[in-house]
């Protein structure tokens, strides 16, 4: 064996690895931080802030009787309060049992309801808040596209296809094909009526003055984005290619190609892609997916991760801060409603239980994102913290939404849950978060 031709695998697992620890850290410490701090705030004592598991690497200790630690298993974190007997927050009855009154209030089970509820909830709760505030920064960063349509910069397109010249970065777009565009709604409802065979007529502003111009087919087969993990990934496509046959078959649109994958069934094509004046030749095989549907349920249809996009990249203005923050919260909306909706349609067998990624296929996808930058890397980082935070809200003992569950039981009937039933309940939950685990981590083995 050539120990030479291994190192390139292992340096791109190394990255993965690298890219995963990264992402997770990150996620973990500010889902901890919330714990730490409102536990902070509401009187409740952190003993030990811990990021990871496993043999103690580096600490130290605050003012407050805090241990900061960093240790060796960078998978996952917890913080642990005065009181509790482990990481999970179990009660230490015997310690507690020697504590004064006031000491008792300082621990997570001798404090109010109120506080033990804000502390618990606050993990998930930060997690939702780094969701937002990245995606409404990405939104800041790259801006929001102006209306009417603005020709900011055209894409590079082959020459065979129709004549771009005419249009111009710059040019205010007023029509289509004779309808008007005063905004993309309009516009997208031109192009549904334009044939990618017939040439694209803009009327358009430039310079103050209104002039026609012929230009592209505003959505020719141009990859504006290549998705982690992909046929189009792992086939070696890049941003800014132009496929221009599949097949064999010549296309001029993103919903050709479309078509063809998508009645494809899993079959190998045999795509020709036009990249920097050169006409490269690529074969892959398209994936099945399950897609969520704007109505709640999923679709199944056969990708090979290409993201299309318009002939030109649109004109950006920057958003207002609340307008960039609404943006971060329709986002983290968005993913939580499909995550529910694709556990849903798992358990009742509607789509595949392959949709379920484990630890291996995070850390993929982790390693992919980074690979292509680091805005895709921060927007992964951002759905990865709202779907731990989702996670750990599901009513599992163990998790954080099985303390809320313990909690709601305590404010309706005045009582705690008793010793030998939270010690049944806790111990289940974790046989059901560890057969999880093993269920997840064989999806990322044994599925396609």
């Amino acid at each position: 064996m050539d120990l030479v031709s291994l190192i390139p695998s292992f340096g791109s697992a190394a990255f993965t690895v690298a890219a995963f620890v990264i992402a997770l850290s990150i996620i973990v410490a500010v889902h901890e931080y919330g714990h730490y701090i409102v536990g902070r705030w509401t009187g409740i004592h952190a003993e030990v802030f811990s990021l990871g598991f496993g043999p103690v690497l580096f600490s130290r200790q605050d003012r407050r009787g805090t241990q900061w630690q960093i240790a060796a298993l960078p998978l996952g974190g917890y913080v642990r309060f005065l009181g509790d007997s482990n990481a999970a927050s179990a009660k230490a009855g015997g310690a507690m049992a020697q504590m004064d009154a006031e000491t008792l209030r300082h621990t997570m089970h001798g404090a109010p309801l109120w506080a033990r509820t804000l502390t618990v909830a606050a993990g998930p709760v930060f997690n939702f808040i780094l969701s937002v505030l990245v995606f409404g920064v990405l939104a800041f960063a790259s801006g929001v596209a102006v209306e009417p349509p603005t020709v900011g910069k055209l894409a590079q397109l082959p020459p065979a296809s129709v004549q771009q010249a005419e249009l111009r970065d710059g040019d205010t777009i007023l029509a289509l094909n004779g309808r008007e565009t005063p905004d993309f709604t309009e516009f997208y409802a031109a192009v549904d009526a334009l044939s990618p065979e017939e040439d694209a007529v803009y009327r358009v502003l430039r310079d103050g003055t209104e002039t026609e111009a012929v230009g592209p087919y505003p959505f020719p087969a141009i990859a504006t984005s290549i998705q982690p993990q992909s046929a189009a990934h792992d086939a070696g496509l890049k941003e800014g290619d132009v496929v221009t046959a599949i097949n064999g078959q010549p296309i001029n649109s993103f919903s050709e190609l479309q078509e063809i994958i998508g009645t494809s069934k899993g079959e190998p094509v045999a795509l020709s892609v036009w990249r920097d004046g050169e006409t490269l030749a690529f074969e892959m095989t398209p994936r099945r997916m399950d897609l969520p549907t704007a109505d709640g349920g999923f679709e199944t249809r056969w990708l090979i991760g290409m993201t299309g996009g318009l002939a030109f990249e649109p004109e950006t203005r920057l958003p207002g801060p609340l307008e960039a923050l609404n943006y971060g919260v329709d986002q983290l909306t968005m993913i939580v409603r499909s995550s529910l909706s694709a556990l849903y349609h798992m358990v009742t067998g509607a789509i595949s239980s392959c949709n379920l990624s484990g630890p291996i296929g995070i850390a993929e996808s982790s390693g992919a994102a980074a690979s292509q930058g680091l805005s895709s890397f921060v927007w992964f980082i951002a759905m990865l913290s709202a779907a731990v935070g989702l996670l750990n809200l599901f009513p599992v003992p163990v998790l954080d939404g099985g303390h809320l569950v313990f909690y709601a039981y305590e404010a309706v009937t005045g009582r705690q849950p008793g010793e030998r039933v939270m010690r049944f309940l806790m111990t289940a939950g974790l046989a059901l978060i560890l057969a999880l685990m093993v269920f997840a981590l064989s999806n990322d083995l044994f599925c396609p």
